[in-house]
């Protein structure tokens, strides 16, 4: 994992909520190890999933495969005609980090809004600790 991701498991869904909205879906999903529950709304009309699917998701800086700023360039401009990080995913978010809460015993809680997608992550302060910044970019494949 380079220093420009700062966050990268592998999950299962567990649970999709399609009740309230017409294209976004709420997953719930555990990491191998069942110590990272994540909540996502995902738009499911552009990525479709389904229960028991394993996806990656990765939580990162920068799109620059190198980690460099990207310069106050929207995310779309990005990387335009060069390799970028989200070459190498399926779905790719831009979003910002708006609340870290202390969970039970050594968890912390981190919640990311991504233009009203939002995503909850429940899990060990060694692993999501590093997400105290202000911006991310969410990518994620199957």
């Amino acid at each position: 994992m380079s220093e420009n991701i700062l966050f990268e498991s592998s999950f299962k869904v567990n649970d999709i909520n399609s009740a309230k909205y017409d294209r976004v879906s709420r997953i719930k999903a555990y990491n191998d190890n069942q110590d990272i529950l994540l909540t996502l709304d995902v738009n499911t009309e552009l990525y479709p999933l389904n229960v028991e699917d394993r996806i990656t998701v990765a939580l990162a800086l920068s799109l620059n495969l190198d980690g460099s700023k990207d310069d106050g360039k929207g995310w779309r401009e990005v990387g335009r005609g060069e390799q970028t990080l989200a070459d190498e995913y399926d779905y790719v978010c831009h979003g910002k980090i708006y609340r870290f809460e202390e969970g039970s015993g050594d968890n912390i809680k981190v919640y990311v809004s991504f233009g009203g997608l939002l995503l909850y992550m429940d899990g060990p302060y060694a692993s999501l600790n590093a997400l105290r910044i202000d911006h991310v970019y969410l990518l994620m494949k199957k």
